[in-house]
């Protein structure tokens, strides 16, 4: 039997019209009956590499007895020019990560999802010590098993004091190896928490490498630490009523 939190992961793969752009990470997240895709923001839109895909294709198994069978969903981003997707802001800014709600009823009947809820959010910041033991979910440089579509899971550590926004921003630092590819990761902390459909707490959401500029890249190795967005905020972005934002400029994207 294949591990559940295997299968709450999905490959994104972002478009504008037919030309495939970039291929990251998403994974679902159910509140009150409604299914949401979270990935990073930037996978969806960003400004400064000019990325501006019109629709996303994730895929969705179709039969848990046999992993080989499964579809590629393809989702709109924007309608009647605003977007479907959506964000937040914080004190600090920009928070990379991005909500676009799954219409159930247009997925196929024999679609099988693994998902977090808000009861796998942590509620007690006493109980994550630094140094703590992660796990990143995800498809680094697009590499998954391809026969399964299954995501890689990689090992992390928690580098900052988690509940403490580092920098003055909605994230704390990971240790760990990481892609291209794997942006909008769920980052998870094993949990022994009764109830749960599979003992995992969502801590946060992969966004990307943190990297010093001053950093000489003969001499100096790099950092290995990541951003990790806190998860709380999925709390805020799948709340009942939210504002579409403006659809941006379309262009030609670089990478997630």
């Amino acid at each position: 039997m294949i591990e559940p939190l295997l299968l709450t992961t999905t490959q994104v793969v972002t478009f504008a019209g037919t030309s495939e752009l970039t291929r990251a990470t998403g994974f679902y997240f159910e509140r009150d009956e409604r299914l949401f895709l979270i990935t990073s923001r930037h996978v969806l839109f960003d400004a400064p590499s000019k990325h501006s895909p019109d629709r996303l294709e994730i895929t969705v198994r179709t039969d848990t007895a046999n992993l080989t069978k499964s579809v590629q969903y393809s989702m709109p981003l924007y309608r009647d020019g605003l977007s479907l997707w959506r964000t937040a802001k914080d004190s600090g800014g920009e928070i990379d990560v991005g909500a676009l709600e799954i219409e159930r009823g247009k997925l196929p009947k024999a679609a099988t999802l693994c998902c977090f809820t808000p009861a796998h959010l942590q509620d007690s910041l006493e109980e994550v010590e630094v140094g703590a033991s992660l796990r990143v979910v995800g498809f680094p440089l697009g590499f998954h098993d391809t026969l399964h579509r299954l995501p890689i899971v990689r090992h992390a550590a928690i580098a900052s004091s988690f509940g403490v926004r580092f920098q003055g921003q909605g994230f704390f630092l990971t240790d760990a190896r990481t892609h291209r590819g794997m942006s909008g990761a769920p980052v998870v902390m094993r949990a022994d928490t009764a109830g749960l459909a599979f003992p995992w707490k969502l801590l946060g959401v992969h966004s990307s490498r943190m990297e010093m500029s001053g950093r000489d890249v003969t001499l100096d190795e790099a950092l290995s630490l990541n951003c990790a967005w806190y998860a709380d905020v999925l709390m805020a972005l799948t709340q009942e009523a939210e504002k579409a934002e403006v659809r941006p400029e379309s262009d030609t994207a670089k990478q997630a």
